[in-house]
């Protein structure tokens, strides 16, 4: 057994690795032909303010990375190659694709090595918004992987309509320059609220939306009247986010790609990393506002963007929300979803610092990657999966290769709301259903950066 996620990854993309996949599956790697698309992972330098410039790691030197829009079910291929000086690769995150071509080693995906290209083949599914971004490790580098500018959206037309609107944009949440910061956890015993300290949290010194922090790039400009799709993105390493726009509302139509049964208008958005929502805005309060996060601090740091209405001039206004819950439940149906073959529970804890990293240690019923039992499912039954957060700390759950259903949120039953990722509180009893319909390994995670690195991963293994 492997001690590290480090000694994973390098066992992964080992030539005997190369060489024990199946001839065919080493065949269909060949690049007889042009790739549909090509992506680079280069270094570039990102201007995020006057004055503020970012050194990173981005697709084709830009971030967001370009625009993927591919159909759905039309197959695709796409050369990835790596330019930098450290393995690499891609997550096609909500696709339902194999585990070789899925970007995650767990599952025997493999690395790209520094100077090599890996062609990645696609039939996109499901349709909607989906995205696309590294899945190697960064560990204590806060400059790697999820902490990097690689991240960009990939829309999979064919989803049902999300009503008539006139434009589309599209927004992606990132933080920047983090560093380490002491970690403390409040948890509630016994009817009281105790104060954990433990090991390092990271902090950030900027945030963006798309490429630039509020004030500084192009604003979004509109007219009175219009009514504009926005997908947005939180695409941070480990921030979630609260945003809202001021003398506006949100209708929510989609989640994570994923239309939802009961479209709802909201004032505020809550974002969890790797979250995804479609929204129409319909454009009936003209001035010059600012589209952003709820907290002070943050719009402080460059969280928000400006959304100019034509032929209005002054400074971008802020407007605070009423306060409002985000809740699931809100978009869900109520009625009781069907019940599954087997229920998998899954306890949720910090095990605190160990074997000197900087960072806690996470654990799912007491186990920290590699050293897991993984969940065993066979083809075709449903299965529930029930998280059970005993941490102080929000987790945005993800699942690879299949899209669940949430079922339960507290003790209220839902039905219909279909994501792949989903926030589970401090202390909340959350439960998701999935059909096992895409045998191969399928990993499971909290999709903070820092989480993943540390432990908390698991693995969704088919019988037979």
């Amino acid at each position: 057994m492997f001690t590290s996620r480090r000694a994973f990854l390098g066992f992964v993309s080992s030539s005997s690795a190369l060489a024990a996949l199946p001839s065919a599956v080493r065949g269909a790697m060949g690049k007889p032909a042009v790739a549909d698309l090509r992506l680079r992972i280069e270094q570039c330098v990102l201007e995020i303010a006057k004055g503020v410039s970012i050194s990173t790691v981005a697709y084709n030197g830009q971030v967001p990375g370009p625009l993927l829009r591919l159909k759905r079910g039309k197959p695709v291929s796409i050369d990835v190659t790596n330019a930098t000086n450290r393995d690499d690769l891609v997550h096609w995150h909500g696709l339902h694709t194999d585990p070789l071509n899925d970007g995650a080693v767990e599952e025997g995906s493999l690395l790209i090595k520094p100077g090599a290209t890996l062609r990645y083949n696609l039939t996109p599914e499901p349709s909607g918004t989906r995205w696309y971004h590294s899945h190697a490790m960064a560990m204590d580098d806060l400059t790697a992987s999820g902490y990097s500018g690689q991240f960009g959206f990939l829309l999979i037309d064919g989803a049902p309509d999300p009503g008539h609107y006139d434009h589309e944009v599209n927004l992606a949440i990132h933080h920047w320059s983090g560093h380490f910061v002491p970690m403390v956890e409040t948890i509630r015993h016994d009817s009281q609220n105790v104060p954990q300290t433990s090991g390092s949290d990271v902090g950030y010194k900027y945030a963006t939306i798309n490429a630039h922090m509020l004030g500084f790039g192009e604003p979004i400009r509109v007219r009175q009247g219009q009514r504009v799709l926005f997908r947005l993105l939180n695409a941070s390493g480990t921030e979630n986010v609260v945003l809202s726009l001021p003398g506006h509302r949100f209708r929510i139509v989609a989640m994570d790609g994923n239309p939802v049964p009961i479209p709802q208008s909201v004032e505020t958005i809550a974002l969890s990393v790797a979250e995804r929502v479609d929204a129409i805005v319909e454009m009936n309060s003209p001035g010059i506002w600012v589209l952003g996060s709820t907290l002070k601090a943050a719009r402080e740091i460059g969280l928000g963007v400006v959304i100019e209405y034509a032929n209005k001039t002054g400074d971008p206004l802020w407007r605070d929300p009423q306060d409002e819950n985000w809740d699931y439940g809100i978009f869900a149906a109520k009625t009781t979803a069907p019940e599954p073959e087997e229920t998998f529970v899954l306890t949720i804890r910090d095990a605190g610092v160990l074997n000197g990293s900087k960072f806690d240690t996470w654990t799912i019923n007491g186990d920290a990657w590699p050293d897991v039992k993984p969940l065993m499912v066979k083809a075709g039954k449903r299965y529930r999966i029930l998280f059970r957060n005993a941490s102080g700390d929000q987790h945005p759950m993800h699942l690879h290769r299949h899209s669940f259903e949430v079922t339960r949120v507290g003790e209220e039953k839902l039905s219909g709301l279909v994501k792949d990722v989903v926030n589970v509180l401090p202390l909340q009893e959350l439960a998701v259903d999935f059909v096992a319909d895409n045998p191969g390994d399928s990993l499971l995670h909290c999709h903070q950066q820092l989480h993943m690195d540390y432990g908390f991963m698991q693995l969704v293994k088919y019988a037979g």
